[in-house]
């Protein structure tokens, strides 16, 4: 009728400060959560089945020196990580001076350690990074695309090392990679035929594609440019070296006399076994295929367990300088932001700023224990490789 409003149908009422949560929260919980509970039943049939005597003699074995020598290598692969992170952020026009990135890249690595999922770190990292650069997307995307460089120096020298060095998986490894090369260039290309031969009312929307091409153009600056793609190649080689002598290290004080031949496979194992989302903290696949590749080479099952143990000990041990970090940064409060430099622009959109602060405090709030309110003009931190 004329004159009478219509009444309009309201969003509930929500407290201010919460943010709503939808499926996908659950899903993520969930997963977490079962990634958590598959980590430790891993742990737990382990010491059902080896008992132990090799974990508990490791653990004994571990002195101050060895605890100085993980903090070294710590020190070395920390340094070059958060250096692969500040040229990926350069390469998305994002400033991270790199004594801030060695920081937040400490925190994180204990965080990631401390915690159950063994990724919580890199969360806070790239929420804190996103948060303190005017840009949350462009923040995790360059946390990311640091962790992907990571990955594919590990799989790539991996791949290499388990195809041509002894290891109990080398027979089965040059069996799969033709199938797998070819596999991958038959998927390839049907993608491609598909692409051009799709009907144009069935292609990607305009915007969609723009957005994919942006992304795209974001990970070719940010890994493969030439200005970014030779030092983000040789931080990554001296990472992964760095995690293989950390490897042999707890080896040796595992009571391990197997030579550096015979264990950096099985270390590459273990590397690769660590990238699974099935543990607590990391530990879980580590141990389950260390103790059955070191019981493969004749090495004994229980002192795979026992070198894994060690492994993730000292991996503990050289993160501890993130939690002098959290500590200093809970109490000494916010920082400054560092004057931008002539080559880097801080990107501050404005129609995403509110989506960007909604969307950090959603994460920070539903899977990080601590504060993650913004300290000016700094980022957050990873893990290794």
């Amino acid at each position: 009728m004329r004159g009478r409003r219509v009444a309009r149908d309201r969003p509930p009422h929500r407290p201010a400060g919460v943010v709503p949560s939808d499926g996908r929260d659950l899903v993520s919980a969930l997963r977490t959560r079962l990634g958590t509970l598959a980590g430790a039943a891993v742990l737990a049939v382990l010491l059902w089945r080896l008992g132990t005597g090799a974990l508990l003699d490791g653990l004994r074995r571990i002195d101050a020196v060895t605890v100085l020598a993980a903090l070294g290598i710590g020190l070395v692969t920390t340094v070059f990580s958060a250096w692969r992170w500040a040229l990926v952020a350069r390469g998305l026009r994002i400033r991270l001076p790199l004594g801030a990135a060695v920081a937040d890249y400490y925190r994180a690595l204990f965080l990631n350690a401390a915690l159950p999922g063994g990724v919580l770190g890199d969360v806070h990292r790239a929420v804190r990074h996103g948060r303190s650069a005017g840009d949350l997307g462009r923040g995790v995307r360059a946390v990311v695309l640091e962790r992907v460089a990571g990955q594919l120096a590990l799989t790539g020298a991996g791949a290499a090392v388990l195809l041509t060095m002894p290891s109990p998986v080398r027979g089965a490894a040059r069996h799969l990679a033709p199938l797998v090369a070819l596999a991958l260039l038959g998927a390839l290309a049907v993608l491609l035929a598909l692409r051009r031969n799709r009907p144009p009312a069935r292609r990607t929307p305009p915007h969609r594609g723009r957005a994919l091409r942006a992304v795209l153009g974001e990970a070719r600056e940010g890994l493969l440019s030439r200005r970014n793609l030779p030092g983000v190649a040789g931080s990554s080689v001296v990472v992964l070296a760095g995690h293989l002598a950390m490897f042999v290290l707890a080896a040796r004080v595992a009571g391990s006399a197997a030579s550096v031949a015979v264990l950096v496979p099985l270390a590459v194992l273990a590397l690769l076994a660590m990238a699974l989302p099935l543990n607590v903290g990391g530990w879980g696949p580590r141990e389950g295929v260390t103790a059955w590749a070191f019981g493969a080479a004749g090495l004994g099952a229980g002192t795979g367990l026992g070198v894994a143990v060690v492994y993730g000990v000292l991996g503990l041990a050289a993160s501890l300088p993130g939690a002098v970090v959290l500590v200093a940064r809970r109490h000494t409060g916010p920082y400054a932001s560092p004057p931008a430099s002539s080559d880097t622009v801080t990107v501050t959109p404005v129609s995403s700023a509110k989506h960007s602060a909604n969307e950090s405090a959603r994460l920070a709030s539903s899977s990080f224990p601590f504060s993650a309110d913004p300290s000016e003009g700094r980022p957050m931190t990873p893990e290794a490789v």
